[in-house]
């Protein structure tokens, strides 16, 4: 019983083998592929601009010393990771990286976001990768953010043209209470700008992001408490329309957005029988329109292991 860390409490599964209908679990998996793919810790998720149904995840900090970007085929089920991609700085496996969030750079590469953690010299930054994963660009965070750092800094990142889009997870020294950022960062100017976003109320755990993707006219953002199994209130899916996505200058006031509720997660994440999932930290939509969402098994580190790897349909 983990219940007063935070966990799970005590519970019992059962299974029952059926050899006509098709399995409940896993939901995602990298069996097939040779040599064999591990795998853990899924963060975030983008789809690829021109194939339905294939994916790029990332891995977190619990894989410190081996960043990857998996290719994952949503169009079999269970959904399969085909290939890994080692995120690299200067021909070796790339250190201090927290990758949280992954966007496509529109020229077969990718831009991520790492969480950044100052006491473990691990940065707040983006970085750009080309498309053999190499790093070809750090850009840290400016000293106005900085100045009121936490260690629940970037989770998501999302293109919309030459703007990057950041999801910061919670309040930073300089938010109003029930606030977190939104950066943006102009790739072509290269500069720094914000929103506000209103989070939901806090329960008996924390509130946060943990997801932002941009499709159509909307960015999609996934805010989620930390709370799990019974306990656990918020796991949704929201979204900001663009045209209300207008970055103010770092340094002064900063517009407040207005947030829509697309989907509580809560019955997907129950649907399967077990126990409600922390971290719902993936989330994307597919060139056909697809939605799918991922959560993050913490590299089993407290965790019972299992990977949910949801398929929402159309939204």
């Amino acid at each position: 019983d983990l219940g007063e860390d935070g966990l799970a409490r005590s519970h019992v599964m059962i299974y029952r083998i059926d050899d006509v209908a098709a399995p409940a679990y896993p939901t995602i998996t990298s069996q097939g592929s040779d040599p064999l793919i591990g795998w853990g810790a899924l963060s975030g998720l983008v789809a690829d601009a021109g194939a339905p149904g294939t994916l790029y995840a990332v891995s977190d900090s619990v894989y410190a010393m081996m960043p990857t970007i998996y290719t994952v085929d949503a169009t079999q089920a269970p959904a399969r990771i085909t290939a890994a991609l080692p995120v690299t700085r200067q021909g070796a496996p790339a250190q201090k990286l927290d990758i949280e969030g992954i966007a496509l750079d529109g020229e077969g590469g990718f831009w991520l976001a790492s969480e950044g953690r100052s006491d473990r010299l691990i940065p707040h930054a983006l970085f750009h990768v080309n498309a053999k994963g190499a790093i070809t660009q750090e850009i840290p965070f400016p000293p106005e953010i900085l100045s009121g750092e936490t260690r629940f800094g970037a989770e998501g990142v999302a293109r919309n043209g030459t703007t990057l889009w950041i999801a910061i997870q919670r309040e930073w020294g300089d938010d109003a209470k029930g606030e977190v950022k939104l950066l943006a960062y102009d790739t072509e100017a290269e500069t720094w700008g914000a929103v506000r976003y209103p989070l939901e109320r806090k329960g008996a755990g924390w509130m946060g992001l943990s997801e932002i993707t941009i499709a159509g006219a909307h960015a999609y953002i996934i805010e989620r408490d930390n709370l799990i199994g019974e306990a656990a209130v918020v796991k949704r899916l929201y979204r900001v329309a663009l045209g209300d996505l207008a970055p103010a200058p770092l340094g002064g006031p900063l517009p407040l957005v207005t947030k829509e509720l697309v989907r509580d997660l809560l019955p997907d994440l129950a649907a399967p029988g077990g126990y409600i999932a922390d971290k719902v930290e993936g989330f994307t939509i597919d060139a056909a329109g697809d939605a799918y969402a991922v959560t993050d098994n913490d590299g089993v580190d407290d965790s019972s292991g299992e990977t949910h790897f949801l398929r929402l349909g159309k939204l």
